[in-house]
């Protein structure tokens, strides 16, 4: 029997994880009393009688909560931002060269975000490819549903809305997005991107475009298809062709489950790569469950919803 603990399992991503693994019968959750959620001591504790330690928690406090981890057989998987680029953590998108062994023989295994993960899946394998510059200039754009920004968000958009936020609300002005630099370093880009994410009023889903002039690209729209056919071979991430709904993409259309779905549109001067998924799915919580499967060497689709 595995034995799991949840720190930070009041929250979004920490409350889906729990209901996805409550069930399982390998399973033993182990839990603290609402009195004791924020007690370090009982939280170390915790940490260390588990087999896996899911971290669901704001950055500092992740920190925190792995300087707790004395025991060399207890897993973490943090779902925060806080060590998506440390050394000695590995990046828990398992569909990247190399990821799915490194990942089933680590300790540390850092979540990817919920933005990133699209715009990696989607310029990791043409950089890879020789095909994309790795000091090309990229832009990407991301629309999200609102439950990524957590209770806080959430309440705003279904308690008291207002009428701005009827319409979508692009943010991470500053081009200083938290998930930037996991974007360039994961990707094995020269600079990070030119971001625009973007929150719609519905729950779940998301859609990230990353728009390419071909003159810059040392492929063919048939090379870069086949390139995604060829590297997603898994259950979790695949590439779709005539995906469209009646010339939309819909950002919702992938909204309760785990996979993510990659495809191509445009022409021989222009395309425009797209991936989506849920933020709460494979971005987030499904990604976190995918990584404890490969890690305890089950299925790793066990538990998450998929086409």
């Amino acid at each position: 029997m595995t034995k799991v603990f949840i720190d930070g399992s009041a929250g979004t991503t920490g409350l889906r994880i729990f209901d996805r693994i409550k069930n399982f019968e390998d399973i033993n959750l182990i839990t603290l009393p609402e009195e004791l959620r924020k007690n370090d001591s009982a939280r170390a504790e915790a940490i260390n009688s588990a087999d896996v330690v899911f971290l669901c928690l704001p950055d500092d406090a992740a920190r925190q909560a792995v300087s707790f981890v004395t025991n060399k057989n207890t897993a973490v998987i943090d779902t925060s931002t806080a060590h998506r680029t440390c050394e000695g953590w590995v990046y828990g998108f398992p569909e990247l060269s190399g990821k799915r062994e490194q990942i089933k023989n680590s300790k540390f295994i850092a979540n990817p975000g919920c933005h990133a993960s699209g715009f990696i899946a989607l310029v990791s394998p043409l950089i890879e490819a020789g095909v994309l510059s790795p000091d090309e200039a990229i832009s990407c754009f991301s629309l999200t549903g609102y439950s990524g920004g957590g209770k806080k968000m959430i309440a705003e958009y279904e308690e008291g809305k207002t009428p701005l936020l009827s319409a979508p609300r692009q943010y991470g002005l500053t081009q200083q997005h938290k998930h930037l630099k996991e974007m360039q370093i994961i990707s094995n880009i020269n600079c990070p991107p030119v971001f625009c994410p973007i929150v719609g009023d519905f729950y779940s889903g998301m859609e990230v475009t990353v728009p390419l002039h071909m003159k810059n690209i040392k492929a063919t729209v048939s090379d870069i298809k086949n390139i995604y056919k060829e590297y997603y071979t898994g259950k979790l991430v695949h590439f779709e062709e005539n995906n469209d709904e009646n010339g939309f993409l819909s950002a919702a259309a992938l909204s309760g489950r785990d996979d993510m779905e990659i495809s191509l549109s445009g022409n021989e001067e222009r395309v425009i790569l797209v991936a989506r998924y849920d933020n709460l799915g494979k971005g987030a919580s499904g990604a976190a469950i995918q990584n404890m499967n490969i890690l305890l060497g089950s299925d790793e689709g066990k538990g998450l919803i998929f086409s």
